[in-house]
């Protein structure tokens, strides 16, 4: 399993590679709902961007995953970021996940294609076996996106992982695997002819 550096793109949504340049641009999409205080999800705050950048950045050269910047092709505009992540090269397994979009361009169908996207990266590239997802248990609409794309859950990890405001988070489990894809990839297909990316006046 070996990440390439190159973009991946569909209806008007890249996912590209993450760089420094992208930093200021993902700053403003951060503030743009103020969604590193949203206490369900991980998102690092403006000021914490180059921490995350070069995290990023070490987890790409250890072989565990690779981070993107999401990008509206219409005007170039950062609107969020997602990764490869926690990579198991040898059981061909990653997971998807450290995703967070800019309010105004949530429920847009955007999260969709980064999804399809990456899914089909990492099974008709990576050729991974496995992709799973994790979420906090509270997180319902969360939940009810990656159950909505076709993830099927497996279970709940008790007493997970401390957030930032001290709260214990237990997480859900999510996964897909390589033999349900051809008919995950092609319900997402279906959902993105019915519903196009609505980004570009926004």
């Amino acid at each position: 399993m070996e990440f390439i550096q190159q973009p991946l793109a569909l209806n008007g949504v890249a996912l590209v590679p993450l760089t420094q340049q992208h930093l200021p641009g993902l700053a403003a999409a951060i503030a743009d709902g103020d969604l590193s205080q949203l206490f369900l999800t991980i998102v690092p705050a403006p000021e914490r961007l180059e921490s995350f950048y070069e995290k990023a950045m070490a987890d790409y050269a250890a072989g565990l995953g690779l981070t993107y910047a999401i990008v509206c092709q219409s005007d170039n505009r950062v609107i969020g970021s997602t990764r490869f992540m926690r990579a198991v090269p040898e059981h061909r397994r990653v997971e998807i996940g450290f995703t967070f979009i800019a309010q105004r361009f949530q429920r847009t169908g955007v999260n969709t294609v980064c999804k399809y996207l990456l899914l089909c990266h990492a099974f008709e590239a990576l050729n991974c076996l496995r992709v799973e997802f994790l979420t906090d248990c509270l997180n319902r609409r969360s939940r009810t996106a990656l159950e909505r794309i076709g993830a099927k859950y497996e279970g709940l990890l008790r007493k997970h992982m401390q957030m930032r405001d001290g709260r214990i988070r237990d997480s859900v489990i999510y996964s897909i695997t390589g033999d349900e894809w051809p008919g995950i990839k092609q319900h997402l297909a279906f959902m993105m002819q019915n519903r196009p990316t609505d980004i570009a006046a926004r």
